[in-house]
């Protein structure tokens, strides 16, 4: 028979067992004691101190007021008959202050979660407010005829391979001034074209 002994607390414990068919009587014996020497004392049912009864049609039962942090020696039985090796297991109750840690560890947890989530949160609300700001800015600025510099425009500016270098006009006088040259070669050289003519005749 193997005894599966779990849920185990500092002051309660679950025990089930397999069903068995050669036990005849009307209830099962569940017995333990807290106490080593009835293990050396045989396995006897008067060197148990406590001892439930439970009918045969159920296979576990749940085991109350038990002591703190301490070791129980457990068999199972039929009514009649006193328990064997393999029948009987050891197991040990918690201690009080092992429950208050796992408490307080759940707890530090829970709150650790919830820092980390709103932390997300802080940090996901931040990188959404700048991105829709920048989507914002862009348009607002080529709106007031401020030049807005994308990706194309510098792809197009680095594979034209020169730069743009506008045109400075040139004041009027200047203008007239090379005019005014221009015109007088011109004079000379028709003034020369006009006596060769003439020398030629």
């Amino acid at each position: 028979m193997v005894i599966a002994i779990y849920n185990i607390s500092s002051t309660s414990a679950r025990v089930s067992w397999p069903s068995s068919p050669t036990c005849i009587d009307t209830f099962y014996s569940v017995m333990y004691d807290p106490n080593w020497n009835s293990l050396f004392m045989g396995y006897k049912r008067k060197s148990f101190m406590y001892e439930d009864r439970i009918p045969v049609s159920q296979t576990s039962t749940h085991l109350a007021n038990l002591l703190p942090q301490t070791a129980y020696f457990l068999c199972v039985t039929c009514q009649a008959a006193n328990p064997v090796r393999e029948q009987c297991q050891v197991f040990s109750t918690l201690s009080d202050s092992s429950e208050g840690h796992d408490r307080a560890g759940w707890e530090l947890a829970m709150a650790v979660w919830l820092i980390c989530c709103i932390l997300l949160l802080v940090i996901a609300s931040i990188l959404l407010w700048s991105c829709l700001n920048t989507i914002c800015i862009l348009p607002g600025r080529a709106a007031a005829g401020h030049p807005v510099v994308t990706n194309s425009t510098c792809q197009d500016m680095s594979t034209s391979g020169a730069l743009y270098t506008p045109r400075i006009p040139v004041p009027k006088k200047r203008r007239f001034i090379h005019n005014t040259r221009e015109k007088t070669q011109e004079n000379r050289v028709n003034d020369k074209n006009k006596q060769n003519n003439a020398e030629n005749r």
